[in-house]
């Protein structure tokens, strides 16, 4: 891999939700400071993340370019536009990052499995089965 080019991908050929695994990021990379900003991107519709709802499928940071691979809960969803400028506007903020690349990707449809453990206990808390 390129020197300019940092990549994290959940895992290779098939996506995993939720946050990268802990000590798989590098502290303080580029790469892990743009997976921090992507954790305030909140669910405009419940108290928890997009990265713990499992919508973001892989980040890759290539100079000082963030490709990010998003889905959503469901095609049909009112908040793309809301959530995509949301992710724009959080990564741009990360020092070292001056171009934000979304991709909306399908290809492995979003289920509850892709919601992490402790985004479940706050649907649970809010009387929403998982």
């Amino acid at each position: 891999m390129a020197q300019s080019q940092v990549r994290y991908s959940l895992v290779a050929g098939t996506p995993l939700a939720g946050p990268p695994v802990p000590g798989s990021l590098v502290p303080g990379s580029l790469v892990a400071r743009a997976w921090q900003a992507l954790e305030q991107v909140m669910d405009p519709e419940f108290p928890i993340s997009i990265v713990s709802m499992g919508l973001i499928r892989d980040v890759a940071v290539e100079g000082e370019s963030a490709n990010v691979k998003l889905t959503y809960t469901s095609m049909g969803c009112p908040w793309t536009d809301w959530i995509e400028r949301d992710v724009r506007e959080k990564l741009l903020a990360v020092d070292g990052i001056s171009e934000v690349r979304i991709e909306v990707v399908w290809d492995r449809p979003w289920t509850r499995r892709d919601i992490v453990p402790s985004a479940k206990i706050v649907f649970m808390k809010m009387g929403i089965s998982p």
